[in-house]
């Protein structure tokens, strides 16, 4: 019986590369690339870029990034199967990632989320107080939290509905 052909995949260095000829292209579009997530759901594979721009994301938008970043995919093959790529906005609850994003949404409402519990707890509301080299800091209540950057999972926006 023939062995099933597996891939080793480095999603970190997929993100990373799709990340660092992306940013130019969203860039000559007008617009600011947010996230590169490349993940696999059920049987299929998704590399989902998120940008955003003042005005809105529009489907013209994102149709003009994916035909860019698509011609940019075939050209550097650094997908060893089949995906799906999907251009979207990053939502109301936007993640924050770089330097730039912490210091834009300093005083909005975010959520943090961790790889291992704190204090029992593995999420964190509270008002955007700044980062630097090594944590996040937010505002719960009155009180200063820190959370070091490698233990962080996720931080983004909280969505005021």
């Amino acid at each position: 019986m023939a062995k099933k052909k597996t891939f080793v995949v480095d999603y970190n260095l997929i993100e990373r590369t799709v990340w660092s000829f992306s940013e130019p292209l969203a860039a000559c579009c007008g617009a600011e690339l947010i996230d590169v997530e490349y993940v696999k759901e059920g049987s299929s594979w998704y590399l989902r870029l998120y940008i955003d721009r003042e005005p809105p994301v529009d489907h013209d938008l994102c149709e003009a990034v994916s035909n860019l970043v698509s011609d940019k995919l075939d050209e550097v093959d650094c997908i060893p199967h089949e995906y799906y790529l999907e251009i979207s906005s990053p939502g109301l609850e936007r993640p924050l990632h770089r330097e730039e994003d912490f210091k834009r949404f300093a005083g909005a409402e975010v959520v943090v989320k961790l790889y291992a519990a704190k204090d029992g707890k593995k999420e964190f509301e509270g008002v955007l107080d700044g980062k630097d080299e090594e944590n996040i800091y937010i505002l719960i209540g009155e009180e200063r939290v820190a959370f070091a950057e490698e233990a962080v999972a996720k931080c983004h926006l909280k969505a005021d509905i």
